[in-house]
């Protein structure tokens, strides 16, 4: 088959190729980045709700989804440094499924990030209204927005730095919420309401799943929100230095956070405040302190959640604007989005998203309540989310089945190879059955074929109007993605075999 000749000049990428994305990412900004993605709105808003659904067994929630979510991880890292041209996991979705799956995945991640930031910028609203409840909660929507599309048309630097802060406030509350909390309980500390602290709240109250096993899926819908962003590290390879070297540590430290940040955190409230005293409207770290009698230390966790939401806001903007770059760049979205402004940050694709979250201000103008609103947007946004890492793991099995010779040269492969993948695909599909079940979160599925059908129409006018083709993408790795690679054997057995240190991921050819 002859090679794939360069477009004409009419079809080039929008920007001229001196005009790219900067590698301004450091290793720290990277490390932080990851573990804001993996500490997110609802984690510090939405796990009240979870508590009250499905009581201290949300322990178990949280453990299941974060357990599952690392091999998702995993398999997008080994792809990601297989071929160094990819500026995403998109560019991996159309190199390895084709054209149709870079389209499918870059826009329905914008739609996630855009559901996302609308809820995280609902959540501000209600952390500002707990110093200002007079003050009409679409104002400090609205004023977030603005602020974060001000500081996002800097410098991606710029975004690096503020990710890197919002993370370290995230990081020093969750560890003091911890260590305040081991301390209440050691002390056996009597609450205003004459409860003492004590880990035998996690059982003594109708066990360890006090609602049952119904109960007990019930607590995944808003759980699995609280991870989405754990892949944004996957929307930076374009604009990190040394990937080689700071994805592999981002994606291994992912079991460490979830044991800290999230089972951490979420054993010491409900040991501080029995779960059935959770008011699933509100934040548990906010309620704990001032359950507590510390409503100072409850002021500053306001804060703390407050910034946690316009982090997640603020990653939201970040990875859509790039997937439209992307996507301008293959001309599967408008040209403009393509161009980049002179600080090289996608400025046009900055503002469109940052219009997109208005939605948002809408919701709260018409006087919806913010937990009503907030459950909304999330459920659609969790279904969204794992359409996006479905993909990436089938991505994964498809490169592993035409591309040995790439994960034998990996020197980070994913462990359990592709039995892991069909495991967390099958717990993917559990989950949208519990969430078929439950009545709240039913609606959310009506929205899923009505959007695939607006892809799926969009796609065939491009492929008519010739916008869009079988072309490949990033330029592959050297014997990646060939489809005479059917000698695969099917089995995970060179999984093991490739412990070996000091290998090199395959680099793309140039």
């Amino acid at each position: 088959m002859p090679e794939p000749t360069a477009p004409a000049a009419t079809d080039a990428a929008p920007h001229a190729p001196e005009d790219h994305l900067q590698r301004g990412l450091s290793n720290r900004h990277i490390q932080l980045i990851a573990i804001g993605g993996a500490i997110g709105t609802g984690l510090f808003l939405g796990s009240g709700r979870t508590i009250s659904l499905a009581g201290p067994s949300v322990l178990l929630v949280y453990a299941v989804i974060g357990f599952m979510l690392f091999f998702v991880m995993r398999a997008m890292g080994e792809m990601l440094l297989s071929n160094l041209e990819y500026k995403s996991f998109r560019d991996m979705a159309a190199d390895v499924l084709g054209p149709w799956a870079g389209f499918l995945t870059g826009w329905t991640y914008w739609f996630c990030w855009i559901v996302t930031g609308i809820a995280d910028v609902v959540a501000v609203s209600g952390y500002v209204a707990f110093w200002a409840p007079d003050l009409p909660r679409w104002l400090p929507a609205l004023a977030l927005v603005v602020l974060l599309l001000a500081l996002n048309l800097v410098a991606v630097r710029l975004f690096g730095e503020l990710e890197f802060w919002f993370a370290i406030v995230k990081i020093v509350a969750i560890v003091g919420l911890i260590a305040v909390g081991v301390v209440l309980i050691s002390i056996g500390f009597r609450g205003a309401d004459g409860v003492t602290a004590s880990l035998s709240h996690l059982y003594s109250d109708g066990g360890f799943f006090p609602h049952g096993f119904t109960g007990f899926l019930a607590g995944f819908q808003i759980a699995i929100f609280a991870f989405v962003g754990i892949e944004l590290v996957g929307t930076t390879a374009a604009e990190t230095r040394d990937p080689a070297r700071t994805l592999p540590r981002a994606i291994n430290a992912i079991p460490v956070r979830v044991l800290l940040f999230y089972l951490g955190a979420l054993v010491v409230i409900m040991a501080v405040t029995p779960w059935r005293s959770i008011d699933p409207g509100e934040s548990p770290f906010v309620a704990m302190f001032a359950l507590a009698g510390l409503p100072a230390a409850a002021g500053v966790i306001n804060l703390v959640v407050l910034t946690s939401a316009a982090s997640s806001a603020n990653s939201g903007i970040f990875s859509t604007s790039r997937m439209l770059y992307g996507l301008a760049e293959d001309r599967e979205a408008p040209r403009a989005f393509g161009r980049l402004s002179a600080r090289h940050v996608p400025a046009r694709g900055l503002a469109f998203s940052c219009a997109c979250l208005l939605p948002g201000v809408v919701l709260l103008y018409a006087g919806r309540s913010v937990i009503e609103a907030f459950t909304l947007v999330t459920t659609v946004a969790t279904l969204l989310f794992i359409v996006v890492w479905t993909v990436i793991l089938v991505s994964y099995l498809v490169y592993r089945r035409r591309s040995p010779e790439l994960h034998a040269a990996s020197a980070f492969r994913m462990p359990g190879g592709r039995v892991m993948c069909w495991v967390v695909l099958a717990f993917f599909a559990a989950m949208v059955v519990v969430l078929a079940l439950d009545p709240d979160t039913r609606a959310a599925l009506l929205v899923m074929p009505v959007w695939f059908g607006v892809l799926a129409v969009a796609w065939v006018v491009l492929r008519r109007r010739g916008v869009v083709g079988p072309a490949a993408l990033p330029a592959r790795s050297a014997g990646a993605l060939a489809d005479d690679a059917g000698d695969d054997t099917g089995d995970d057995t060179d999984d093991d075999a490739a412990g070996e240190t000091g290998r090199e991921p395959a680099r793309a050819a140039h």
